[in-house]
Order: C-alpha cells, then structure tokens, then sequence
C-alpha cells in the first residue's frame, strides 16, 4: 500500500484567529510573538493528541477509586525547534510539553543556491528507538529547510510516524516535495497556501516570520515607531 503525506488542519476557530494576526502587516512585534506562541500551542496540543503515550492508573478521590489517564513520562519526547522563529512556536508548545528534551537547528541561504546552508545542528548523536520527535518549523515553504531536517534525523534512525511536525503556514509546492520523500510524515499546519513566488516566499503567506518576530524590517533595521 503506497503512503501519503499526512496534513492536519484543524478546524478550531481560536487557530484561525491567531493565524489571521499574523497575516496582517499591522500586527506588531509583541502581538506578532503572542500570536506565534498561541499557534505553537494549539497545534502541539492537536498534534499529540493520538500521538502522546499514556497509562491507565487506578486513583482514590476522597469518596472512592476510581480509573485514570496519566501521560506515560517514560517514553522519551525530543523539540527540535528550527532558528529563528521555531523558537515562537516552541514558546507557546513548551508548557504543553514540559518533560521534552529540546534540540535546535538553524539554516540560512546560500549565496545564489536554492539550498538552505545549515550552520547549527544540536541534534543528539544517539537517540532512543522509542522516541518522539516534534519539530517547530515556522514556515514551510519550498520544504528544502525541513528536507534536510529530516534527513538529518533518518541518519540517526528516526523517521515515519515517530515524526510529527508543528508549521504555522505550509505551501503547495513544498508538502508536494516533501511527500515524494516521505510519504509516512504528519505536519500540523494552520493553513495551506497555494502557490510560492519566485524568491520561494508563500503566498499570500505571513511575510519573514523571523525578521516579524524579532521587530526587524527585511533589511534588518530596527522598524520606526
């Protein structure tokens, strides 16, 4: 049986609004980082909601016993936020996933190459068969940032549905890339855009979320107030 690539949008109101924030230019820096994190919150707490592992216990209330849910702490859970702006979703998934190892990953351009250049990985060397991996992605455009992110992992024998990953936007052309490889992946994402322009910028997209988050225009001058 072929595989096809898993994409989640979920149908919640309080995401779309949040996503609506940071579609609109106006929105400022501080609001722009609020609406990063609520997104980075809802879609971790709908990414693991089949995915997390749990226990059932017996408890006693002060009248009687009675079963429960606790999630199973012993089973391993790896962040892996992308730089600069994975840290906006991450901020607002940490509470949710407090007990997670956190592991960051930085790209940047090129010189003239469609290829991102990845300049930090802190991925760890070995990492437990029985882990679950989340990956923070700001944008996933041409999905050339996040193929390397998952090759990266497959190197270390992670991969499939012990991978999930947590975008604000995604486009068209990039989960069309991105399926060819991996068929078996899951992304979350608060919407699918269509189309990319020709600088691979999503459409009609967010903008730089990076340069939004952190109070910088794209020429990385600090905005006049």
């Amino acid at each position: 049986m072929s595989k096809a690539l898993r994409v989640v949008v979920p149908p919640h109101p309080l995401i779309g609004h949040w996503l609506t924030l940071l579609r609109d230019q106006q929105t400022p820096p501080a609001l722009f980082a609020s609406a990063m994190a609520e997104l980075g919150r809802w879609l971790t707490y709908e990414a693991i909601r089949d995915w997390i592992p749990y226990q059932r216990v017996m408890v006693n209330t002060p009248l009687a016993s009675t079963e429960g849910t606790v999630v199973d702490g012993t089973v391993p859970l790896l962040a892996v936020p992308l730089l600069r702006a994975g840290l906006g979703l991450w901020e607002g998934a940490r509470p949710v996933l407090p007990n997670a190892a956190v592991a960051h990953m930085g790209f940047m351009a090129a010189g003239d190459s469609s290829e991102p250049a990845c300049y930090l990985d802190a991925l760890p060397q070995t990492i437990p068969a029985n882990a679950g991996v989340l990956v923070f992605a700001p944008l996933v455009a041409s999905g050339a940032t996040l193929l390397q992110v998952l090759e990266r992992l497959e190197a270390r024998g992670v991969a499939g549905v012990r991978v999930r990953v947590i975008t604000t936007l995604a486009a068209s052309p990039g989960l069309k890339r991105l399926g060819e490889r991996y068929g078996d992946l899951t992304i979350y994402t608060a919407c699918i855009d269509a189309e990319l322009d020709q600088d691979n910028r999503i459409l009609p997209g967010l903008g730089d979320a990076g340069e939004r988050l952190y109070g910088l225009e794209l020429s990385g001058a600090m905005a006049a107030n």
